[in-house]
């Protein structure tokens, strides 16, 4: 079947010819995607790429020099407390004259303190040595009245011998003596009452000024003149209770909580080592004291007193401080199945390069300078570093202060100095 001219020229398709709106966009259109994807593809590699600088520190191994005399079996942390405190009080509420006493202040004992206002006292201790006076006066006269009396008591009685007088002249004298003998008692007893009488007022002025129970340091004025102190809370937020804090500085201790599962770890006399967070380059040798026969229930921990071996006057009450408790007698004992695990060297870090999650502890070591987080096993902590025993080698480099932009397998750079 044969076809003319122009049928085949009707099925010819015209390749340049227009389809349409939408069809003339449709290139821009896959273009501009395209190169989007392209855009951020680049964008995210370059921001992939870039390292983030860290500061680096390279692990070493844990040599045997240093103060510490034995393995570390426990670390714990604390404060520093002072085991003779007292905020120092009046006997009585008055208002406060003169406090004498600033902060930093070293005093003795029994050295004046504060003074209260002693206005109404005196008074009433001079009424009461007036009162005093006259019944001495009193009592002098009884006894001069009583020795007349005795005295014609006597001459009665040598008129009678002679018949000169009658017996009731002698009776009469003889109640006479009685009499003021009598009176002479109580006025005695008056006098007493009333040296009584001067004692008190005179305690009770001396209760006005407050004195050091104990010689040590002054760490907090806690009144002013003008104001009102009282042994017991009264007043409301108007009256103070105290003057003054008082610290004896050679009492000064550690106390630290020990969970209850690791008690079994530490004993009385056993050697620690302490740093205080405010000078953590230097350590500080130290002793338990005693274990306190007690436990608390509700954070399951037993607390433990520190006692430093010499003091220093640059630990204050109220420091925190870390404890490591040494086992003097690790190296004698005979190596058991974990003992050898533990035998591996363990190495040293900057304390800062491990990062605790949880009951777990990491660090961020670098390799192909990409990080990468690797779990260990802190032992003892002592001036600013830490001993790993398990999780890295001696020579591995970490990072020293963790970033939180760090993520796994980040490129990472020494910080510039």
């Amino acid at each position: 079947m044969s076809l003319d001219q122009k049928t085949l020229d009707s099925l010819k398709i015209e390749r340049d010819a227009p389809r349409g709106d939408s069809s003339g966009a449709r290139p821009w259109i896959v273009t501009v995607a395209i190169v989007a994807v392209v855009a951020a593809g680049v964008g995210y590699w370059l921001l992939r790429a870039a390292p983030i600088e860290v500061e680096l520190a390279t692990a070493v191994a844990s040599g045997g020099s240093g103060p510490a005399q034995g393995a570390a079996v426990l670390n714990a942390s604390g404060y520093v407390v002072a085991r003779r405190e007292a905020t120092v009080s009046a006997k009585v509420t008055g208002k406060i004259a003169t406090v004498l006493v600033e902060e930093g202040m070293i005093v003795e004992e029994g050295q004046l303190l504060a003074q209260l206002d002693a206005q109404t006292l005196r008074p009433q201790l001079a009424l009461a040595e007036s009162q005093l006076a006259a019944a001495r006066a009193d009592l002098d006269e009884v006894a001069v009245r009583r020795a007349e009396a005795e005295r014609s008591l006597r001459r009665a009685e040598r008129l009678r011998a002679d018949n000169l007088n009658s017996e009731l002249d002698v009776d009469r004298a003889q109640s006479e003596v009685a009499a003021l003998g009598a009176r002479f008692a109580a006025l005695e007893r008056a006098v007493d009452v009333s040296q009584a009488a001067v004692r008190v007022r005179a305690q009770e002025l001396e209760d006005l000024e407050i004195r050091a129970p104990f010689a040590g340091v002054i760490v907090s004025k806690d009144a002013q003149p003008g104001e009102m102190v009282s042994p017991i809370s009264a007043g409301g937020g108007f009256t103070r209770t105290g003057i003054a804090t008082l610290v004896d500085m050679d009492s000064r201790e550690i106390e630290v909580d020990v969970n209850e599962s690791f008690i079994n770890r530490v004993q009385a006399g056993q050697k620690t080592e302490a740093v205080l967070d405010a000078y953590p380059a230097w350590t500080i040798p130290s002793h338990v004291i005693n274990i306190v026969p007690t436990a608390d229930r509700q954070k399951a921990t037993v607390k433990v007193r520190i006692g430093f071996d010499e003091l220093d006057s640059r630990i204050l009450s109220n420091m925190g401080v870390k404890v490591t408790f040494l086992d003097s007698s690790a190296d004698d004992e005979p190596s058991t199945g974990s003992g050898a695990a533990a035998a591996r060297p363990a190495v040293r870090l900057p304390a800062s390069a491990v990062v605790r999650d949880g009951s777990t502890s990491f660090v961020w070591r670098v390799r192909d300078e990409r990080v990468e987080r690797v779990a260990v096993r802190v032992g003892a902590e002592r001036a600013g570093e830490a001993e790993l025993l398990a999780g890295i080698n001696s020579g591995d480099v970490v990072v020293a202060r963790p970033v939180v932009e760090l993520t796994e397998g980040a490129a990472v750079a020494a910080a510039r100095e």
